[in-house]
């Protein structure tokens, strides 16, 4: 062989050796350090293959082809979007595998994160466990209880083979007339602040050695968590969902942020931004607060999702002008869009952007990252299928006896007798005869809420499983004890029944979100009239279901005892815990209770403050032995 014919083989080999090199796929080694893996992913993607990514789509549009061809990088079920009627665990993983092998069987093989809103446990799912909703666990004042539920609501998640809640919200409602307020801990920041612990629940401990702000999610039975809404959503005018929050920075550092210092701590995988806006000023468009203060200034390394359709509301009408909202939302620092339906629209304005330059490479690229970085620190790339040994975890015992203690602790007991000598809590569990009344004393539907099962929440006992209060009641009185139940009984009813007490329960009908937005805050007909009618003719303690604060001060002087037990979820047992004396009551006002909708808005650190009863009010009782 030639000199020449030498060198020409020894060039020959070195391109080989070094087309081999490149062709080792170091993003699939999970021994190589997270940057070194991405910067190996991303080196090999597309544009097209990177917008993909950044594209979220309801699964009611989606098939395993379109997640091969596009490269999705997400998919969600919005609230109510379920695989079937009453589907089972087994149900949701066969699809979510389906979805995730056309994912898996892209180019780069990708994997999709599938998310959820698992707000008050996994409470789109048939048979799951439906903790209180979040107004109710801030009257707990618990973080380790808040912690708790959320390991158990990442179990019940990942039993269902998704891996990503849309929670926890860590709004500041400051106004009970928003439609959101019981999605928010409290009106007190520190109490919200406190509660980002159930970010550690459903994700896991963060490593000591961790650097700042660098999402966290521990391993298969953990899910990535979202912090929501960023930023100022519980401050709306009036109460208004989606509306503009009027306030100076040093109000909205004080009020709303604080909360996000700490959910970054604990290594929070994504923030969600708000509908709302900030004087004026469109959050989905806000790059001084998403991009300035939110990644550069908290250093948050996880991923920016925007709202379901949220870009679309940048303009008014919303989708008016597409182009601009795309845009807007990503240049403002939104990493992945929640389309959710026409992913063919998004990705094809996105891209002509890029082409153009008028959103600059370097701004997909660090969304692009970003994701990724979510995506290995989670495992997803080693494991992307879910398997079937999680099942039994779905509204398991151990997580109905957590809710039932967490319903129990959330109770707020506001008042007990005419004197403190004389109350009429706890009730004794044997009597004669009892009453029991009211529009939610046997409707699961009502004493779950919005988010349960569909969006908006549902009307009734079949739905899912659970224990009515009315059920809890029953099982917890002495056998010899006759209890009597009626919706709505008449006064005359009452006052031939000879009953030795009443239990009224009534409140709110479920709703979410702007559904929810509600300018007067009465207990809705019958309820006033159950209770005028039963407490003016025999004791009676009237238990408020409600996401929050009602009018209740014209029927106080008829009441003997009130209750505000919230939205407590599946586990009714735990509101009867109390009421009849095996728990006490421990719960404190998570927000001012007013005397009338003319206050509003009224909270605890005002100038002027008269409420009806006092943030952090909440009488207390001894646990009673059996009477």
């Amino acid at each position: 062989m030639g000199k020449v014919s030498a060198i020409l083989v020894g060039l020959l080999l070195l391109c080989v050796l070094g087309e081999a090199v490149q062709n080792v796929e170091i993003y699939k080694d999970p021994t190589q350090p997270i940057y070194i893996r991405i910067k190996d992913l991303m080196g090999r993607m597309s544009l097209a293959e990177k917008i993909g990514q950044m594209t979220q789509l309801d699964r009611s549009v989606a098939t395993p082809e379109i997640m091969k061809e596009f490269s999705i990088g997400s998919l969600l079920s919005g609230g109510g979007s379920v695989p079937l009627p009453q589907a089972t665990a087994e149900d949701w993983i066969h699809m979510v595998n389906d979805f995730q092998n056309g994912s898996l069987s892209s180019r780069l093989g990708i994997p999709m994160i599938y998310g959820i809103d698992a707000v008050h446990g996994h409470n789109s799912v048939y048979k799951a466990t439906i903790f209180p909703h979040n107004v109710g666990l801030g009257a707990t004042r618990d973080p380790e209880l808040v912690k708790r539920i959320g390991a158990a609501t990442a179990l019940e998640v990942r039993a269902t083979g998704i891996q990503y809640a849309f929670a926890p919200c860590i709004a500041v409602c400051r106004d009970p007339r928003w439609g959101r307020c019981y999605e928010s801990y409290s009106e007190d920041p520190k109490i919200v602040k406190a509660m980002t612990t159930i970010i550690t629940g459903l994700q896991g401990e963060i490593p000591t050695n961790s650097r700042a702000g660098m999402p966290y999610v521990g391993g298969k039975n953990k899910v990535a968590a979202c912090a929501k809404h960023f930023v100022g959503d519980g401050g709306t005018t009036h109460g208004i969902n989606e509306n503009n929050t009027v306030i100076d920075w040093k109000g909205l550092m004080k009020i709303h942020m604080p909360a996000y210092h700490p959910s970054i701590g604990r290594g929070v995988a994504t923030v969600m931004v708000s509908y709302s806006s900030w004087n004026g000023k469109k959050m989905h468009a806000n790059h001084q607060l998403i991009t300035g203060f939110l990644k550069n200034t908290l250093k948050f390394k996880g991923f920016v999702i925007s709202d379901w359709e949220g870009i679309d509301r940048i303009t008014s009408p919303p989708h008016a002008n597409y182009t601009y909202s795309v845009q807007a939302g990503i240049h403002a620092g939104i990493d992945m869009v929640m389309v959710p339906f026409n992913h063919i629209e998004f990705i094809g304005i996105l891209t002509k952007l890029v082409e153009s330059k008028v959103i600059p490479m370097s701004r997909i690229d660090d969304a692009v990252s970003r994701i990724l970085r979510v995506k290995f620190t989670m495992g997803l790339f080693e494991n992307p299928l879910a398997d079937l040994s999680l099942v039994d975890q779905l509204g398991s015992q151990a997580h109905r006896d957590l809710a039932r203690e967490a319903v129990r602790k959330s109770m707020v007991l506001l008042k007990n007798g005419e004197t403190a000598d004389a109350p009429l809590l706890p009730l004794p569990k044997k009597a004669d005869r009892i009453l029991v009344a009211g529009t939610h004393a046997d409707n699961l539907g009502y004493q779950c809420g919005g988010w349960t099962i569909t969006w908006q929440g549902l009307d009734g006992n079949n739905h899912t499983q659970g224990t009515t209060i009315l059920s809890a009641i029953s099982a917890a009185i002495d056998p010899s004890t006759e209890l009597v139940f009626r919706e709505n009984p008449d006064a005359g009813f009452v006052e031939s029944g000879n009953f030795s007490y009443a239990i009224v329960v009534v409140g709110e009908h479920p709703y979410a979100e702007s559904a929810g937005d509600n300018s007067n805050l009465t207990i809705p007909e019958p309820g006033p009239s159950t209770i005028t009618n039963v407490c003016g003719g025999v004791k009676c303690v009237v238990v408020v279901i409600s996401g929050r604060p009602l009018v209740i001060q014209p029927y106080l002087p008829s009441i003997s005892a009130l209750v505000a037990a919230w939205l407590p979820g599946s586990e009714g047992q735990g509101v009867a815990d109390v009421l009849f004396g095996d728990y006490g009551f421990t719960g404190k006002l998570p927000r001012t209770w007013f005397k009338t909708v003319e206050q509003l808005p009224m909270n605890f650190d005002d100038a002027y403050y008269d409420p009806l009863f006092p943030f952090g009010f909440g009488l207390t009782t001894e646990p009673t032995a059996a009477r």
